[in-house]
């Protein structure tokens, strides 16, 4: 075994030993309590229908988009849809990505300069932090939801200041005081950037489009993968922003394009997404239901939050893992978040709803969670 191997074996190792080591599993058959397909889209045989009706409708397009959006990639066909999507949120104008990972890192990346500042939400999600960590800004986090630290940070900034927070915490699913928020960086003269990734769908439009806050944020990231079923992601803002992403963004410029199945299905699913209200106060219901009928005890903490991600905090690697076992032995699919994905001692289980889980099986969850056992 050479050097290199030996590096990679001990690294998995150490993962095995402190409980944290990661491996893929396959589509179970399980009750769907984990994914993030909040109203249904990713298996609506609606949506699928309207995605080959409109492949059909465009027969002469290629099998893959063939290069960069910025040598033979690019589609006339896009550049509508972003058009229309901009639209859609009320923004001047977007970008789009090939997922919400890349509109991250490009954005965070090529935005920020040395000298400037960034300041950011300690619980935001891993993709803003790396493309934060590719820039030349000085980095500052502020502790989760709290006014106070912000303003802390904003005090000492320096340069062009962006603050970046989501309207919907991946890992918590709580909301942040985003009006609060705002106020304070207009004080501070910074700009406010928000990733509105899982608010899409459970707040219509998003939570920045809720609030009528859209021409007081420089930037949102929304993305395709949650409740709208098919995957991608765009940025949006000025057309000034897209001008300058489409020079400066890395993960946009040296990146093959998406084909124009993928531009097909993100159209499809923003017809679909206004006449499914029926599946958006589904969704809302069942969150109601599981809160109403959800009690926890045995120092484990059910954190408040009103969206589709309901997480129980356990504490520790092996007891998430166990409770996730006797949920999965009861035919539910959830999954425990472990250490490093979420900071120790706060190792929980992620629980998702959806508009297409039954009052049965929302009910079959919660009775499960009250007798589950915490050796």
């Amino acid at each position: 075994m050479n050097p290199t191997e030996k590096f990679i074996k001990r690294k998995l190792n150490e993962r095995r030993s402190s409980g944290t080591y990661r491996k893929l599993k396959a589509e179970s058959k399980l009750i769907d309590f984990c994914s993030n397909d909040y109203l249904g889209f990713a298996h609506s045989p609606i949506l699928k229908k309207w995605i080959e009706e409109e492949i059909n409708a465009n027969e002469q397009v290629l099998n893959g988009s063939t290069g960069s959006r910025l040598l033979s990639g690019n589609l006339a066909y896009t550049e509508t849809l972003e058009l229309e999507i901009a639209a859609f949120h009320q923004s001047e104008a977007g970008l789009i990505f090939n997922s919400g990972y890349d509109a991250n890192i490009g954005l965070f990346s090529a935005l920020p300069q040395r000298g400037d500042t960034l300041i950011i939400d300690e619980l935001i999600h891993a993709s803003i932090i790396d493309g934060a960590r590719l820039s030349y800004a000085n980095r500052f986090t502020f502790k989760h939801n709290d006014l106070h630290s912000l303003e802390d940070k904003l005090k000492h900034a320096k340069g062009n200041c962006y603050v970046v927070i989501e309207s919907v915490y991946s890992m918590d699913g709580d909301t942040p005081p985003i009006k609060e928020i705002l106020a304070l960086a207009e004080k501070y003269k910074a700009q406010l950037i928000v990733d509105e990734a899982h608010a899409i769908g459970l707040h219509g439009k998003g939570l920045i489009n809720q609030l009528g806050l859209e021409s007081k944020i420089f930037a949102r990231i929304v993305t395709f993968g949650k409740a709208l079923g098919c995957h991608g992601a765009i940025v949006l803002g000025s057309n000034l922003l897209r001008e300058y992403l489409i020079n400066f963004s890395r993960s946009f410029i040296y990146t093959t394009a998406a084909s124009f199945h993928q531009m097909a299905a993100i159209k499809m699913a923003y017809r679909l997404l206004p006449v499914s209200e029926n599946e958006v106060q589904k969704l809302h219901n069942n969150i109601h239901f599981f809160k109403q009928n959800t009690s926890v005890g045995h120092g484990c903490n059910l954190i408040q939050s009103g969206s589709a991600i309901q997480c129980l905090v356990v504490g520790s690697n092996e007891k998430a893992k166990q409770m996730a076992l006797q949920l999965q032995d009861a035919g539910l699919d959830v999954r425990p978040i472990l250490s490093p994905s979420v900071p120790k001692g706060t190792e929980r289980l992620r629980i998702c709803l959806h508009s297409f889980n039954t009052n049965n099986e929302v009910n079959l969850l919660s009775d499960t969670i009250n007798k589950l056992t915490y050796g």
